[in-house]
């Protein structure tokens, strides 16, 4: 395995470490807060890919 998948898969790790945490915090602000963040987190991604395409 590269370096670079390796870091890929430890992003993907992380980011569904922080919404476990999130659920288990039982806060719904802090669920709504997370999920709005990562809406707008793909969006804003998306927009970029195809302004930079």
């Amino acid at each position: 395995m590269t370096i670079n998948k390796t870091r890929g898969v430890l992003y993907k790790v992380a980011r569904i470490l922080g919404d476990i945490s999130a659920i288990s915090s039982g806060s719904p602000k802090k669920v709504a807060k997370r999920v709005g963040r990562r809406a707008a987190g793909k969006a804003t991604g998306r927009a970029l890919r195809r302004l930079f395409k």
